[in-house]
């Protein structure tokens, strides 16, 4: 007797039925293969969670604060809650003003600041990217005693250089010019560190013997080979340098007393200054303006060099 093999075999009764199991099996195997928690795969932490919610809350609402205020004119900031709007969204009124207020000033003082950022933190990076390439790779006599000195560099703040700066840029005559600021600027001690270290880990000394067996100059090998290499560390010094010129008060304050040169930072503060004045205008919608406008740039920078920023801080943290 034959049998066919499209015809279904009879079911044995001393067989259990297990059809309805499968599904209770194959969640029980899903939850199996779940990959136990590691340093990779951290178990959720409710704490962690809520401190990570107030750091959120507190990074961004001064940034709410400062928009909610920018939309509203004199009166209904002295009138309205500070976290919310007031009867009338003044924005683009408020922005039209600050741009034209004391014969456009703001603007004079915006490009002041693209001066000083692109000619100082640019000059501190390319010094920094020359620098810290030309101390990781190459040996040389005092090289450890470089070492030293820029980490000394790193530790020492800048407020303690401001005064020895003044004094020394005063005998030279160049106070209350932008190479009072631009100068100072091109000097990032941090800079150089964070070059150095990169450069070592980054770029392969095994590529460089290779590159010069090939008839490579030192000129050819470094634009060729270690500078895109280099590249992640080189935006990260840029935005580090960026943003420490952007920001920078201190040194503008002791520097520059003409008004037509003063940075962002210094202009604000010379309005604000107004209201305490006798017979001053105060302006507080247009320094409140202001201040918004002024950290559009510098987020949007960072916005769109943020995955070199992080690719930056990695590297060399793995050892292959």
């Amino acid at each position: 007797m034959t049998v066919s093999l499209n015809t279904p075999a009879a079911a044995d009764p001393a067989r259990p039925d297990t059809t309805e199991q499968t599904p209770v099996r194959s969640a029980a195997t899903r939850r199996r293969r779940r990959p136990p928690h590691s340093p990779l795969h951290p178990r959720p932490s409710i704490p962690l969670t809520l401190v990570t919610g107030l750091v959120l809350v507190y990074t961004l609402l001064p940034l709410a604060w400062l928009f909610v205020n920018a939309t509203k004119n004199q009166k209904g900031l002295l009138d309205s809650f500070g976290l919310w709007f007031a009867d009338d969204f003044d924005l683009w009124d408020n922005i039209t003003r600050t741009l034209t207020y004391d014969d456009g000033a703001f603007v004079r003082w915006l490009l002041n600041t693209l001066l000083y950022v692109v000619v100082g933190a640019g000059g501190a990076t390319i010094l920094a990217v020359l620098g810290g390439y030309a101390l990781a790779k190459y040996q040389f006599p005092g090289r450890k005693a470089v070492f030293a000195v820029v980490i000394g560099a790193v530790a020492v703040p800048g407020t303690a250089l401001a005064v020895p700066t003044f004094l020394m840029f005063s005998k030279m005559g160049l106070t209350d010019t932008p190479w009072a600021v631009i100068i100072p600027s091109l000097i990032s001690p941090f800079g150089l560190y964070l070059m150095w270290v990169f450069a070592a880990e980054a770029v392969p000394t095994e590529l460089l013997e290779a590159a010069r067996i090939d008839g490579s100059g030192e000129l050819r090998t470094f634009f060729r080979i270690a500078l895109p290499l280099l590249m992640p560390g080189t935006v990260t010094v840029l935005l580090f340098s960026m943003v420490a010129t952007w920001n920078n008060y201190f040194l503008p304050l002791i520097m520059i007393k003409d008004p037509d040169w003063y940075p962002l930072t210094l202009g604000l503060n010379a309005w604000n200054a107004q209201a305490q004045t006798a017979g001053g205008e105060p302006v507080f919608d247009l320094i409140i303006t202001g201040s918004l406008l002024t950290i559009v740039p510098i987020v949007a920078v960072f916005l769109l060099l943020q995955r070199y920023w992080r690719s930056g801080l990695a590297a060399g943290s793995v050892k292959e």
